[in-house]
Parts: structure tokens; C-alpha cells; sequence
């Protein structure tokens, strides 16, 4: 379908109208997608593409659309048929295609008129006063060439000279670096504020560490820091042990980028890391920019950033799409992530499953000490137990759910040896509350069952689960 940054044409004899379409959607949203091979309705149809369409198609970018973009163009196959694509942003409107600037609404191209054209150069002004784009106040020899190096090995771009490179990646403003340049290369220009707290709010903490870096260290030292702080479980693959955090990795990295991506810099406040014992917090100063919403956000609809420049420099070495979807790839990976704003503050927002199931291991234990049943009442004079006994070797109840909770405590075995599958029966034991003959009896049963698989010795060896499916 159509959209404001998505344009189909049957063949390269609309070219002029796609070329027309793709100055539009720069203007509107600052990235675009031109597809030919492909009818307005989404139908593909094909195209002949080989080396010298893409070549012409290049040509005519260059020649007719003002200032210069750099698109990607590619050849693709939709439903069996060969298609061209042209992909491209740019921030540099307004864009003019032979001549005359146009303007997406819906899913066509308006013309614009002189008032909004101006607006449109007015806005583009406007651009420019952005904070990244402001002078640092720092000089060239004031930047650590190690720094600079190191990025553009990491952006497969060539060696050269620090002054050379800032100025191929626009970071210089009379040959004096801007405060986008100052982020990535100063020694230690930003801050960070990391913090664990010991219950569910901030009234007790446990640790707190600041640290001083560029924008890359500090997003590193932050995914350090948070993975030293939340449950980290492992799973077999092979004969290999994996570090499974109770987080998803990527999205802890894709929501630190983000919190240095889109913050607003004018903000004095430090991008925050916040460790409770249920939930991990990631806060940014900022709320929403551009009128976005948090369904837009979600759907990966940005079509105005605070940073382009940050975000250009961070895309260059693949850690930001050029497309906007940090938040989709967080909920990719993370569904139940949240996002709030609270007092100038942009929180993105993960439930730690390690604090849910504390709960209910608690929870169990209250009720269930030893054995997984209710605990046996007394007589105040004897003592004697009156409640339902329980088996001596088994620790199995007799009671009406006495099918059911055997299937719960093995399904919960499962589940630890899933994330600790080196653990030992004391540990089981104390996690899981049950005796130590129940813990064996299930894991009997388990094995019996198939479900599971016993390698090496008591000592030293490990537990691999074989169905990981629960009933």
C-alpha cells in the first residue's frame, strides 16, 4: 500500500512522476521508499532490471533532484517478480525534483507554493540551530585522535586525518567541531548515573556508580552495569554454555541507543540507569519530540528526530536503523516493555521475571514449606500433627489436587534447570521447597519421561532439558 514514504510504479516510464514522488517525501518526512515493477494497488508486475537500470535510474537522481542524495538501489524480488527499489533519507529540504519542490500528502505529490516553500526553508534554518549542530567550544586538538580512528574503522570509512574526517561527516562548523563531534570524541564529555535499589521504589539503595565517557563507552558501560545487576540464567547449545540474561540482550542495547540517540542534550539531567528489585528502568531526558505519539513510536512512524545528526553517526556504525524502529525492535524482543513520561523524563520500562517468580516461590513457601502441601496443623497440647500426611519419600500430597501439583513442582524443576543446569539437589531443594526425596523423585520421574537428561558425574556434570514445552 502507499503511504506517505512509499510510492509504486508500474515501470521506469512513470520515472519522472517517481523522481517527483521521492523529492515529496523527502520534504514531508525526510526518508522515503520508490518501488518500480509494482501497480498503486501493491500488485507486483515486474520489471527488467539488470546493471545498466540501476545505473540510469542512479544517473537520473543525481541529475534531476536538488540537493544531492545518495540513495540505495537495489533489485528485489516480490512475489516471483523482479522489482527495483529506491530507498534513501536525506534532512537537507527542501528537495526539488526537476526544478519545482513538492510536498507528500496522503499517498500524492502537491506542489508547493511560495509561502510554503519559505516555511519549508524556514524550517530547515531552524534545523540548523539544533544543539548537535551548535559549536562545541572545544578545538580540533582538544578531540582524542584515537577516537576518531577507532570510529572510522568501525563505519568502514578510510583512515585519515582528524580534521579531514570530521569534515566528511559534517561535524565541522568553520573548522571548528560541533557539539555532535564533541559526544563522540572529547575525552569523557558525558555522563552517566547508574543506580540498584533494594525494594520496588527508590527509598533504599544498594549501589550507585556514575561514569564519564564518550556517548559509545558509556552505552557499553550501561549494558555492563545492567547485566551485573539483573539474573543471568544459560541454556545448552551443543555441548556450549549460553548466557541467557532474564532480559533480553537486544533490547537493553537497543534501548540504551535510543536513550543517547533521541534525549534532548539541552536537558542538564544525565541519562539514568534504575535497577528494582521487580522492573529495570531506562530514563532519558526529553519527552516525545515532533508531536510523535506512543502509537506512532511503536509502529516505528518517526518522522521527526531531535539528533539527526547523533542518529546519522550512530547508523553509520549499525547501531540505529535509518527507519526509525528502535521502539518495534525493543517490543520484538521485549513485549512486555513499557513507556512512560514522568517530569521531563522519557522511561522505557522491563518487568524482571526473576522478581515474579520470587514471589510466587515465596508464596509457596508460606503455604507449602517442604513438601508443596498446606502445612499440617497442630493440637496446642501435643503437638500432633493433624493435617493430611504426606509420603515419606515422595513428599507427594494426598488430597484432592494430589495429581496436579507433582506436574507443577516438575514443570518448576524444568524451569530452573533450563537457566542453572549445573544446579545440585540442595539448590533445588531450597529454590523449589521441596525434600530432598521429592527432588529426586521428580527428577526420576522426569528422566523416566524422557524430559529429561543427566551428563557426567554427580559433581561436575549437568541436567539437560530435553522437551522444553510445558503441559
Amino acid at each position: 500500500m502507499e503511504t506517505e514514504t512509499r510510492e509504486f510504479k508500474k515501470s521506469l516510464a512513470e520515472l519522472k512522476q517517481g523522481l517527483v514522488s521521492l523529492a515529496a517525501m523527502l520534504n514531508k518526512h525526510g526518508q522515503a521508499e520508490l518501488w518500480f515493477g509494482i501497480a498503486p494497488n501493491g500488485k507486483a508486475v515486474g520489471l527488467d532490471v539488470n546493471e545498466k537500470t540501476l545505473r540510469d535510474v542512479s544517473q537520473a537522481i543525481a541529475a534531476h533532484i536538488e540537493p544531492a542524495i545518495y540513495p540505495h538501489i537495489s533489485r528485489q524480488v516480490v512475489d516471483g517478480k523482479p522489482c527495483l527499489k529506491v530507498e534513501t533519507e536525506g534532512w537537507q529540504s527542501p528537495y526539488f525534483a526537476y526544478g519545482r519542490a513538492y510536498i507528500r500528502v496522503a499517498d500524492e505529490d502537491k506542489k508547493l507554493s511560495a509561502s510554503e516553500l519559505q516555511s519549508l526553508i524556514l524550517e530547515r534554518n531552524r534545523d540548523a540551530l539544533r544543539w548537535e549542530n551548535e559549536p562545541s567550544g572545544l578545538t580540533l586538538e582538544q578531540l582524542a585522535p584515537e577516537k576518531i580512528s577507532h570510529f572510522l574503522t568501525l563505519a568502514n570509512l578510510p583512515e585519515s586525518a582528524p580534521a579531514s574526517a570530521l569534515e566528511k561527516l559534517d561535524l565541522l562548523r568553520q573548522g571548528t567541531p560541533v557539539n555532535a563531534a564533541k559526544l563522540f570524541f572529547a575525552r569523557a564529555p558525558v555522563q552517566l548515573r547508574c543506580a540498584v535499589f533494594a525494594t520496588h521504589t527508590s527509598s533504599t539503595i544498594i549501589d550507585r556508580h556514575d561514569f564519564d565517557g564518550d556517548i559509545l563507552e558509556l552505552i557499553e558501560e550501561a549494558e555492563k552495569y545492567i547485566l551485573k545487576n539483573i539474573h543471568i540464567g544459560m541454556r545448552l547449545e551443543g555441548l556450549r554454555r549460553v548466557d541467557v540474561p532474564e532480559i533480553s540482550l537486544k533490547a537493553i542495547r537497543e534501548s540504551l541507543v535510543n536513550a543517547f540517540c533521541h534525549r534532548d542534550w539541552r536537558d542538564p539531567d544525565f541519562v539514568q540507569v534504575a535497577v528494582f528489585k521487580d522492573r529495570l528502568e531506562i530514563r532519558s531526558p526529553g519527552s516525545l519530540y515532533g508531536n510523535l505519539t506512543f502509537d506512532e513510536i511503536r509502529q516505528g512512524n518517526v518522522s521527526r528526530r531531535r539528533n539527526p545528526k547523533i542518529a546519522e553517526l550512530l547508523r553509520r556504525i549499525h547501531l540505529v536503523e535509518a527507519w526509525g524502529r528502535g521502539v518495534p525492535l525493543i517490543l520484538e524482543n521485549a513485549p512486555d516493555a513499557s513507556f512512560i513520561e514522568i517530569g521531563g523524563l522519557f522511561i522505557t520500562r522491563f518487568k524482571r521475571p526473576s522478581a515474579l517468580e520470587a514471589v510466587a516461590q515465596a508464596d509457596a513457601k508460606k503455604t507449602h514449606p517442604n513438601t508443596g502441601t498446606e502445612t499440617p496443623a497442630t493440637t496446642p497440647k501435643t503437638g500432633l500433627k493433624t493435617g493430611p500426611k504426606t509420603s515419606p519419600k515422595t513428599g507427594l500430597e494426598h488430597s484432592d489436587n494430589a495429581k496436579e501439583t507433582p506436574r507443577k513442582h516438575q514443570q518448576t524443576l524444568l524451569q530452573l534447570l533450563r537457566q542453572r543446569p549445573t544446579a545440585s539437589v540442595p539448590e533445588l531443594m531450597q529454590t523449589t521447597g521441596l525434600s530432598t526425596n521429592g527432588v529426586k523423585y521428580h527428577l526420576n520421574q522426569l528422566k523416566r519421561t524422557g524430559k529429561l537428561r543427566r551428563h557426567g558425574p554427580t559433581k561436575g556434570g549437568h541436567w539437560e532439558v530435553i522437551d522444553e514445552a510445558t503441559e
